[in-house]
């Protein structure tokens, strides 16, 4: 198996690693640095429990191949908020029950982060759209919308 090295950001951390070609950025995440906020849902790209900011934009990490990794910066959910420190995104979610089973919700928080801090008073037109890349099987939504609505009220007034 063909290995390449890759130096990138996570999380505002420098890391060096050797790994095979073929891993995906979520292998690397979850497998190589431990970090199992990031969920395998489909492994196609369509559920967006994968999701990631990948270079300042959202990308599912399934499908972005260890040697496009390197020089990257990437933020999971863990560099959002913390147990101890959650964001407000994350209080949001929980303060409007947004969270049911939970396995989409990294994903959907780490959409609205990257919603919020490229358009701090979305319309619910534009939440939708900003969250369009991710699904859920327990929610009709609403909840997950009012969530990213109370987040935006929090961090911006």
């Amino acid at each position: 198996m063909k290995e390449v090295s890759i130096n990138f950001k996570l999380n505002g951390k420098e890391y060096n690693l050797t790994v095979p070609t073929n891993l995906t950025l979520l292998q690397i995440i979850r497998e190589k640095l431990n970090l199992t906020g990031t969920k395998r849902g489909c492994g196609k790209g369509e559920c967006g429990a994968c999701t990631v900011i990948f270079n300042g934009r959202t990308v599912n990490s399934c499908l972005v191949l260890a040697p496009k990794v390197d020089g990257a910066e990437v933020i999971t959910v863990e560099g959002i908020g913390t147990f101890e420190n959650p964001h407000p995104i994350q209080e949001a979610f929980v303060e409007e029950g947004a969270v049911q089973c939970g396995f989409c919700t990294p994903g959907f928080v780490v959409s609205a982060y990257d919603l919020l801090s490229k358009n701090p008073h979305p319309t619910e037109d534009d939440i939708r759209e900003g969250l369009s890349g991710n699904l859920c099987r327990c929610t009709g939504y609403i909840k997950i919308i009012n969530a990213v609505k109370k987040a935006s009220e929090k961090l911006n007034g």
